[in-house]
């Protein structure tokens, strides 16, 4: 959850940051999604798509990683909580 007031400057950290996805094996599709506002804050999902979970696991253990999760710490005034990673796999493709 991003702090109620804070979805702009979120969104914009996002937007303007480099996501060092592009050139990763294995690397489909990106989209940062706005889900419901509550009065704890605006729910928002990074969603990735990945060919593969090895190529989703490579990443979280490459440099391309680390470069883009450098500076998450220094936004933590606008989270409401810690991030909650959620992993899925496709079951149907359509």
């Amino acid at each position: 959850n991003i702090v109620r007031g804070q979805e702009q400057a979120f969104e914009k950290i996002w937007k303007e940051r480099d996501r060092h996805l592009s050139d990763v094996d294995g690397f489909v599709d990106f989209h940062l999604l706005r889900g419901p506002a509550t009065e704890d804050g605006t729910l928002y999902a990074s969603h990735t798509v990945w060919q593969s979970r090895k190529d989703f696991e490579s990443w979280t253990k490459s440099e391309a990683f680390r470069k883009a999760h450098a500076n998450a710490g220094s936004h933590r005034s606008l989270y409401s909580g810690h991030p909650v990673f959620e992993g899925f796999e496709a079951v149907e493709d359509a």
